[in-house]
């Protein structure tokens, strides 16, 4: 498996790449600007784009959707995000941006499939109401991309318009702190982590 990370933006937005294999189909998670940069990881391994997932739709984490020619993948709660530049916050933080590619929902345990890759959606709300998290299923198992939700001792902000710190608070208790100890854990934003390191001695879950 290829999975490559990309640090792109101001916000330093951790942009992932994953592919089956060199040649193939690659998915982006989060590709929130610099698309360049990106680009030229997928040519380092002659991988193409095949899809683009959003963990949420805040701008930082959307800005560079359109570059790859392929539809955006986002939970239906965020949807809405993507098209409308006061919701994505870009027009409050940033250049006005907006999503004009072909938008699919996301629905929580949906399995997305993509060559022998195979990530579950968990609908983590609280940061934004339609927050996701993918937990790898194949060909790996035991590795989680947080999105906004769980970083390395942090969590989501919450005081953003649609932001809710009690269902943040659930879900990060009920969703991503009964997944095994072992399992890592790859944030938006930060270095990469393991739900037993943050269960045991995060500040903010507390």
């Amino acid at each position: 498996m290829i999975f490559e990370t990309v640090g792109v933006g101001p916000m330093q937005v951790n942009c992932y790449i994953l592919a089956c294999a060199q040649g193939g189909q690659a998915i982006i998670i989060d590709p929130g600007s610099q698309a360049k940069k990106i680009q030229a990881v997928l040519e380092k391994h002659h991988l193409r784009a095949g899809m683009v997932i959003n963990t949420h739709g805040h701008y930082d984490h959307i800005g560079a959707d359109d570059k790859f020619g392929v539809a955006v993948y986002v939970h239906r709660q965020d949807a809405e995000m993507l098209k409308d530049a006061k919701k994505n916050l870009s027009g409050v933080f940033s250049l006005p941006c907006k999503v004009s590619s072909e938008i699919k929902f996301l629905e929580d345990k949906q399995i997305i499939s993509l060559d022998c890759l195979e990530l579950e959606v968990l609908h983590l709300p609280g940061h934004t109401p339609g927050g996701i998290g993918l937990l790898m299923r194949k060909p790996e198992e035991g590795i989680l991309f947080s999105g906004d939700t769980l970083f390395c001792q942090g969590v989501g902000r919450y005081d953003l318009p649609g932001g809710d710190g009690g269902l943040l608070g659930k879900s990060i208790n009920d969703r991503l702190f009964t997944l095994p100890a072992g399992t890592k854990v790859y944030p938006g934003h930060g270095p990469a982590t393991t739900i037993g390191r943050e269960k045991d001695g995060n500040y903010f879950t507390e």
